[in-house]
C-alpha cells in the first residue's frame, strides 16, 4: 500500500490576538479562549493566497522527498478560498514546482476536509499504478465575516503530502470515510462570508461525522484508540477537538501535539494536514498515528498511518510545524483588515 513519502508546510507570519478583535466588538476576550480554546490566530499578508501558501508547503514537501518533481503524475489542491473561481490553483502549482506536464491536476472543494480528499485520490492512483507518486495539498485563507464567531478563529495555512510506494516515511495501513447531506456550513457563489448553523455545527454535523470517521476505521482496521502514539482531529476550534478526542476515549499524550488551533486558528482544508505534520516532525519510528479530518457539508475521512525508519533522514530537510508558528508578528485589527481585504472601497 502506498504511503507518504514527503510533506511540507506553511503558515503566515502574522498574527492576531483574541484580545485584539474583542476589544473591537465588545466581546470578553477570556471568555472567548475558554469557550474556544483559541488565543492567537494566523493572518496572511497581503501578498499570500491559497496558491502562494500551497507552492510554499509543495516545495518544502519535496525537500523532504528528495524526489525528481518530473516524476509526480497528479497534483490536488483542496481549499475552499481558492484566489479563482475559474482558473485551477493546482496548475500554479504543478508549474511552480516544475512538474512534468504528463499529470493530470485539480481544485478540490469540500469545506475543511478537501486536502484529505486529494490524499485519498492520490493513494487510490499509486495504488493502482496510475501514477509513481502523488501530491495533495490542504491550504486556506479561510474567510470570517466582521463581528462574527468565525473571526476569532478562520486563520491561513496549508500542508503538502507527496504520495507513493517507494521510500516512505510513512505508510497508510487504512482509510475510511463518512459523508451524509448535513448543511452545517455554506457560502453561495459571489457572497464574501460563509454561514453557518450555530450550535447545529456541533453535534449532527461534527461530532457525528469525526465521532462515526474514527470508529469506522477502529472498526475496518480491528484497532481501538490504545492501539496509536498519536492522533490528529480537524478543528474548528480546540473545544471540538479536545471533546472528539476524549469522547473517543484518547489521553492528553496521544492528542497533544497535534492540537494546533489554540496558536494558528483553524487553517480549513490545512487544520488536519497541518496537525498530522506536527505529529510528524516528533513521531519515533513505529509509531501509529490516526488522523481524521471533517468538512462541513458535511463529512470525515480518517486514516490509519505507522512512521517507518525514513522519517528520521529527511525531518530535518525543511522546515517543522513548530518553526513556522514561533516565527511570527503580532498585527493590530486595522492592519488585519486591511490584509485580509474587509475594507471594502466604493
Amino acid at each position: 500500500m502506498s504511503g507518504i513519502v514527503g510533506y511540507g508546510v506553511y503558515i503566515p507570519s502574522y498574527r492576531i490576538k483574541v484580545e485584539e478583535i474583542a476589544k473591537v466588538w465588545g466581546d470578553d476576550p477570556k471568555a472567548i479562549s475558554r469557550g474556544l480554546v483559541v488565543n492567537e490566530k494566523s493572518v496572511p499578508a497581503p501578498d499570500e493566497d491559497t496558491a502562494t501558501i500551497a507552492v510554499e508547503a509543495a516545495r518544502n514537501s519535496l525537500k523532504r522527498a528528495l524526489i525528481d518533481p518530473q516524476k509526480i503524475g497528479a497534483v490536488y489542491v483542496g481549499s475552499e478560498s481558492h484566489p479563482y473561481a475559474v482558473k485551477p490553483t493546482a496548475t500554479i502549482v504543478a508549474e511552480a514546482i516544475e512538474a512534468t506536464p504528463d499529470l493530470t491536476a485539480a481544485d478540490l472543494e469540500f469545506a475543511c476536509k478537501a486536502g484529505t480528499a486529494g490524499m485519498q485520490m492520490c493513494m487510490g492512483l499509486v495504488d493502482s499504478n496510475l501514477i509513481e507518486y502523488g501530491m495533495a495539498i490542504g491550504a486556506d485563507t479561510s474567510q470570517g465575516a466582521p463581528g462574527d464567531a468565525l473571526e476569532y478563529t478562520a486563520s491561513a495555512g496549508g500542508a503538502a503530502y507527496v504520495i507513493g510506494k517507494e521510500n516512505t516515511i510513512a505508510d497508510f495501513e487504512g482509510t475510511y470515510s463518512f459523508t451524509t447531506d448535513t448543511p452545517d456550513f455554506y457560502r453561495r457563489e459571489g457572497q464574501p462570508y460563509p454561514k453557518h448553523g450555530g450550535r447545529f455545527t456541533g453535534q449532527p454535523a461534527y461530532f457525528k461525522h469525526v465521532l462515526s470517521g474514527a470508529k469506522g476505521l477502529f472498526e475496518k482496521m480491528g484497532t481501538e484508540p490504545s492501539d496509536y502514539d498519536h492522533v490528529v482531529f480537524h478543528q474548528p476550534n480546540g473545544k471540538f477537538y479536545l471533546r472528539a478526542a476524549r469522547k473517543l476515549g484518547f489521553t492528553e499524550e496521544q492528542y497533544k501535539t497535534g492540537l494546533l488551533t489554540p496558536v494558528i486558528g483553524n487553517t480549513y482544508s490545512g487544520a488536519t494536514p497541518l496537525g498530522l505534520a506536527a505529529v510528524l516532525d516528533i513521531a519515533e519510528p513505529g509509531d501509529r498515528v490516526m488522523a481524521v479530518s471533517y468538512g462541513s457539508g458535511a463529512g470525515s475521512d480518517a486514516f490509519s498511518i505507522t512512521v517507518n525508519d525514513r522519517i528520521d533522514e529527511v525531518r530535518e530537510n525543511a522546515p517543522k510545524v513548530r518553526e513556522m508558528i514561533e516565527n511570527k508578528t503580532y498585527v493590530d485589527y486595522a492592519i488585519y483588515a486591511k490584509y485580509k481585504g474587509k475594507i471594502k472601497m466604493n
